[in-house]
């Protein structure tokens, strides 16, 4: 290997070359990630399961057999959200109920890189079932964000956001509920991705809210983006839900937006944007129009009603969703129960932490005789009314451009007590999901030494237009991704124990949590 790689700034395309030229090898280059793993993981935390032997293994078998394991990706490190399960490896959704699930199958979208010959590093943390905003929710650690270790990396892709940030993996898969691969991906200076509603299958991505789940890419630039996209986009006999994309996705070239119209809605920018992420929100909206872009005020006029309308569709579908979580089947059962309902009663209330027993409640009751209507039924009327604002507005321009984040990221724990204030940071991206469209955040600058991200958004099926636009503006942008690893709170007891799962009392018998670093 000639030269030292850097994991901090390698952007996929880069390492693909390499590997094509003969510079280096894929298990040289794997080492690379684990060494970084080595190194920084301690203070990271973006993992629960580091595949070393197996990724050095598999690695050093590309190498070996290349003529039969080329292609685009071959070689090529991936981390993976924990919540796609992943036969042979320990798929736990941070979960204690799924503290020991080994799988017997694999996500389809994980199948397809492993069939492209990505080399999986391991499965990163998240927020409990993907319920959060911080990745403070796992039962598993907090996640720090590479930034500034004493502030969240937002979730709850967190740990992919994170692991991808601090240079631990070249590029991650994460899934996004209501802003959970954008807003991480803010908050850590990288390139986050939501694609249309069904454009990835969700076949082995353990479900949370099922009309609003799914799965897209975390890299260092729009082109990485785009090349892991166009690897896992496609219909899939195992998902109703799944569509073929009446496209092939490009990788996106340019560096130029003339004829592009794009639309800035004045009520997500009346959400509580903080001054910095406002100021590099404006400063990017005039490179759009440096390039040759027309910006226009738009309105979405239900907007306010996004929040309130996801906390009840998404919880009403993970109340459904989270019965199978039994101690039947599989995962964890309480010991010493004398009856079923007890225990059923006893393995949930252990299994489960405080923020998705929180939403199974909410879920519960907004599904119950007597308040279905009242609820469930009045919130998909809102969501009807969030897609027609954006059909309308998509009737005269191309895209629509906001904050990905009203804030940067915050400190660690200073949000755990106020759900409310917690759901708060999602206020720009959730009314994408109830709408089913596409959109990425790409960093576009820093506020207090902090990145912050510029959301865009699309009609459905514009992923080659979104790419195309984000890639343009990334490079005008020319933003560095590489973070600082500074500890703001490094000698403060209260960060300690705000990033202690443990300071934060399981309940006593609970299953222990699953191992922080592992070969599998």
């Amino acid at each position: 290997m000639s030269g030292v790689l850097d994991p901090l700034r390698l952007k996929a395309r880069e390492a693909k070359r390499l590997l094509v030229d003969g510079e280096v090898s894929a298990a040289e280059l794997t080492k690379v990630y684990l060494d970084q793993i080595a190194a920084v993981e301690e203070r990271v935390h973006a993992f629960i399961r580091v595949t070393a032997d197996n990724a050095a293994k598999y690695s050093t078998k590309i190498d070996r057999e290349m003529q039969a394991m080329r292609g685009p990706l071959a070689g090529l490190p991936l981390a993976v959200k924990d919540n796609m399960v992943t036969e042979g490896v320990t798929t736990t959704c941070a979960s204690r109920i799924l503290h020991d699930y080994a799988p017997v199958y694999t996500a389809t979208a994980v199948r397809k890189l492993w069939d492209a010959h990505v080399v999986m590093l391991g499965k990163t943390n998240l927020d409990e079932f993907a319920m959060g905003s911080s990745t403070e929710n796992s039962s598993v650690q907090v996640t720090g964000n590479p930034w500034d270790l004493a502030t969240v990396p937002g979730g709850s892709s967190g740990g992919s956001a994170a692991a991808v940030a601090a240079g631990e993996a070249l590029w991650a898969l994460g899934s996004d509920t209501g802003g959970s691969i954008r807003q991480p991906a803010a908050l850590c200076g990288i390139v986050g991705m939501k694609p249309t509603y069904g454009a990835v299958s969700r076949y082995g991505l353990i479900a949370f809210a099922s009309s609003l789940d799914q799965i897209g890419p975390l890299t260092r630039s729009v082109y990485d983006c785009a090349l892991l996209l166009r690897h896992i986009v496609g219909k899939d006999p195992y998902d109703a839900t799944s569509v073929e994309l009446p496209f092939e996705v490009e990788l996106p070239e340019g560096d130029r937006l003339d004829g592009l119209t794009v639309g800035i809605p004045g009520e997500y920018l009346a959400l509580g944007i903080e001054p910095g992420v406002r100021a590099r929100f404006d400063e990017t909206v005039a490179l759009v129009e440096e390039l040759g872009g027309r910006c226009v005020e738009i309105s979405l006029p239900h907007t306010e009603y996004g929040l309130p309308a996801y906390y009840i569709i998404a919880p009403a579908e993970a109340s459904a969703n989270l019965a199978r979580f039994d101690g039947v089947r599989y995962g964890h059962r309480a010991e010493g129960a004398e009856d079923l309902l007890e225990m059923y009663e006893r393995t949930r209330g252990e299994g489960f932490g405080a923020e998705v027993k929180r939403r199974i409640m909410i879920g519960t009751y907004a599904l119950s005789a007597g308040y279905y209507d009242a609820y469930y039924g009045r919130a998909q009327r809102v969501r009807t009314l969030v897609r027609r604002d954006f059909a309308r507005a998509f009737e005269g321009v191309d895209l629509i451009v906001s904050p990905t984040s009203p804030t940067v990221a915050f400190r660690a724990g200073s949000r755990t007590d106020d759900p409310l204030a917690m759901y708060m940071s999602d206020l720009c991206t959730i009314p994408v999901n109830l709408a089913g469209l596409p959109a990425l955040s790409i960093p576009c600058g820093l506020s207090d030494g902090l990145p912050v991200g510029f959301q865009l958004i699309g009609p459905a099926f514009s992923e080659n237009r979104l790419l195309k636009a984000a890639h343009a503006l990334e490079g005008a942008l020319g933003f560095e991704t590489a973070p600082t690893f500074r500890d703001s709170a490094a000698s403060s007891d209260a960060a300690d124990a705000a990033r202690s799962v443990a300071a934060r009392a399981a309940a006593d018998g609970a299953p222990p949590a699953p191992p922080g670093e592992a070969s599998s």
